[in-house]
This record gives structure tokens, sequence and C-alpha cells, in this order.
């Protein structure tokens, strides 16, 4: 297949597009900067532009068989207004645009659009969210709420829509698994508030085989949850890595109220969470390579 790629150049699309690549598929990854992406990754044919910004890019993307959508600033940061309005506007006008151009070519494409389980906002209780759970009402809830709306306007168009609601994804190299590590070998790490928050997450091999059931299969469509299907409380993930990585939790965990004194509304991200359930994928038959944490990180970090 012929695949459009924003973001390819993140942790996630780095290596789902190395992956892509080398099982066959032409891969075309759209950048600000060619010279750049193209050290980042050499195996892709870079096309330049913004994709926040309609340009000549579409036309490319709309002669492809397929578009992942993985553009997006990060939330990893202290939620000024501006940071606020860069979080929104780089995921919704990018795919507004990647949508208009998939849309002007035809039918029978299939869009990959990234989004979150921030779209369940903040949950303390126990109930397992499958895809048909309501939405929350914070900030990232209605990021992605419109985030997926922009996304599903291409199914109008005849084109097949996957929204993958990603939890944290674990992989080598980056993402959340590489700014923990550090805190946990010099044994100065806890759990994060009470402990008590449900942590959903996903190994980065098992959200690679997702996307290629996703692009074999024509009747997957909309809402998946792409996490695990064992979530775990902050407080285990933080004896499992530590175990894994064979050093002991010396200090008490970080307080709820001093996390939001440095991190402002961000902090709810750390301290509060939600136990999503890959429904769908079970529904489907899919088989997780690393279902449980300790095979996770047993593989990512020994």
């Amino acid at each position: 297949m012929k695949i459009f790629v924003t973001g390819g150049t993140g942790f996630v699309g780095k290596y789902v597009t190395g992956r892509l690549a080398a099982a066959g598929h032409e891969v075309l990854i759209l950048s600000r900067s060619a010279l750049k992406a193209k050290q980042i990754v050499p195996w892709a044919q870079i096309v330049e532009g913004d994709p926040r910004k309609a340009g000549e890019w579409q036309q490319r993307a709309g002669q492809c068989d397929a578009a992942l959508n993985l553009a997006g600033s990060s939330i990893f940061t202290v939620w000024t207004n501006a940071a606020r309005k860069s979080i929104l506007d780089s995921r919704v006008l990018s795919t507004r645009n990647l949508v208009d151009a998939l849309m002007g070519a035809g039918k029978g494409k299939v869009l990959i659009n990234g989004s979150a389980v921030g779209y369940y906002g903040s949950r303390l209780d126990d109930e397992p969210l499958g895809e048909n759970a309501s939405s929350g009402n914070e900030f990232l809830s209605e990021v992605c709420i419109k985030w997926e709306e922009e996304a599903a306007r291409a199914a109008s168009a005849g084109v097949r829509v996957a929204l993958c609601r990603f939890g944290i994804v674990l992989g080598k190299g980056g993402g959340a698994l590489s700014m923990m590590l550090p805190a946990f070998r010099w044994m100065v790490a806890g759990s994060l508030g009470t402990g008590r928050q449900w942590m959903s997450w996903i190994h980065l091999d098992d959200l690679f085989e997702v996307f290629d059931l996703i692009l074999a299969n024509e009747s997957i469509a909309g809402a998946i949850n792409c996490v695990s299907p064992n979530p775990v409380r902050n407080a285990e993930f933080t004896r499992i890595l530590a175990r894994t990585l064979g050093r002991p939790i010396l200090l008490p965990g970080a307080p709820s109220f001093v996390l939001e004194m440095l991190l402002g509304e961000f902090a709810n991200v750390l301290v509060k969470g939600q136990k999503v359930v890959p429904e769908k994928l079970l529904d489907s038959g899919f088989s997780f390579k690393f279902p449980t944490l300790p095979e996770a990180l047993e593989n990512l970090v020994k």
C-alpha cells in the first residue's frame, strides 16, 4: 500500500513507519523540514509542508491508499493559554486538512487517526471503559472529541475511519518510559499522588500490530481502544518497573498537591486516570504480544 503519514518523525511515527517500510509498503511522510526528516526516517519519501495549513502536500496525500495521522504537539508541558491552543490546533487543523485531501480523492481509502484515552476523562472508580463509554468534560477530553469529529468527516466520502485511542505507549528510545527510567535507575522515583489511579498502556510493538490489522481488515472502523487488556494502578506500575530494573523504591510518592503546584492542570494527567479496555480488539480476535506489564517491561528495559 501507499501510505501517507503525518507526525511520522515522532516517537510512535518513526517506529511505525520503519516497520511499514520494512513490510514493503510505500511510505510518504509529511514534514515542515525535508532535510531534517530525511535524517530521522531515511526509509520514507518526504513531502514538505505544514499539516496545519492547506498546501500542495494535500494532492500527494490524496494519491495514497491510506493515511496515518499522528500529528500533534506534546501535552507534556504546563498548560498555558498558548500551550492549550497549540495542543488543540496542531491536532484539529492537521486532521481537517488531511481529511479534506482524502475526501476529494474518492472512495476506498482508510484513515487511521490518532486519539487518546483522555477522551474518557478522569475516572477514579474501577469501571472498565470500552469504546462505547461516555466522554469526559476536561480539556483533553474536549481535544479528543474535536480531533475525532474532524477525522470522522471523512466517512461521508467513503473513507474507512479508525479512531485509535492510545493509552500510554511504552517503547524504547522515547515516550513516557524514557522520561521515567532515569529516576528509577537513580532510585529517586515513586508513585504519583495516591498511586491508585489507573494507567492504561500498550507496548509499541502491539500498537504497530493494531495499525497493521486496521490496514488489512476492511471491517474494522470507528473508535478503537489501543491499550493492553491489563491496565494497572500507578503504584503497581511503579513496583513492577522498579523490580524489572532491580532497583528499590526509596522515596515516598509525590503528593498530588505538589504536582498541581508545579504543573497546574496538566498534573491531572499524572494523578488521575481511567481503566480502559480494548473491547473491539479482543472481539476481533486480536492477540497481544505483550498483554501484561511485566512482559512488556522485561522486553523493553532488560
